[in-house]
């Protein structure tokens, strides 16, 4: 029944990077009037996808904060997904939706500072999905020990390609798929049964 509820969760918390990557393989690599009005289509199918990317960050977590110092590194993990869901999102509006609509139309002078300024966006929406998954990890660590480290290497690897990869091919759905196999290895670590007792309390 554990392995079961387990598997479920897994495949929760992979199913955004894995439809991140499969649309990474469809984006167009450049912004031109043949492909601004698929890359205008493409954003808008993705502006409700990006912000699930943290549920591979906040499942694992599991319980409500304490007033302790699990309970700041639970906040803040939170704080960093928030910061994310917001800022990535943006990105996806600015330089996704809003440049491929004005290029669509035939306005190509305005995609640059679009561009610039989802950049941005995006970059600190990064940041706080980094400061997310050193909380989360750093929780973790303290409740599962060494089991967590696998997940956690991905991960940090995952969110420095990301910095700049967003999904293009192949960089970032390659990024998108690290995300899913970082996430499916946290969410083995934090739901296996415990080893000693200390860890009880956890499961």
């Amino acid at each position: 029944m554990r392995s079961l509820h387990t598997l479920r969760l897994t495949a929760l918390v992979t199913v955004a990077p894995l439809v991140l990557a499969v649309a990474g393989l469809l984006h167009p690599r450049h912004l031109t009037a043949a492909t601004a009005g698929h890359w205008a289509a493409l954003h808008i199918a993705l502006l409700p996808v990006f912000p699930f990317l943290v549920l591979g960050l906040l499942i694992p977590l599991r319980h409500r904060p304490r007033r302790d110092a699990e309970g700041m590194l639970t906040l803040l993990s939170w704080a960093g997904c928030l910061c994310f869901a917001a800022y990535y999102s943006g990105l996806d509006a600015v330089a996704g939706i809003s440049a491929g609509t004005v290029v669509d139309h035939g306005v190509h002078g305005a995609a640059g500072p679009l561009f610039a300024t989802g950049d941005e966006l995006g970059r600190t929406g990064v940041y706080g999905l980094a400061v997310a998954s050193l909380a989360t990890c750093s929780l973790l660590w303290r409740r599962h020990g060494a089991r967590v480290l696998p997940g956690s290497a991905v991960l940090f690897l995952c969110c420095w390609s990301f910095v700049d990869s967003h999904i293009f091919w192949p960089k970032g759905v390659l990024t998108m798929l690290g995300f899913a196999v970082a996430f499916a290895l946290l969410t083995a670590a934090a739901f296996r049964p415990a080893e000693n007792p200390r860890c009880r309390k956890c499961r």
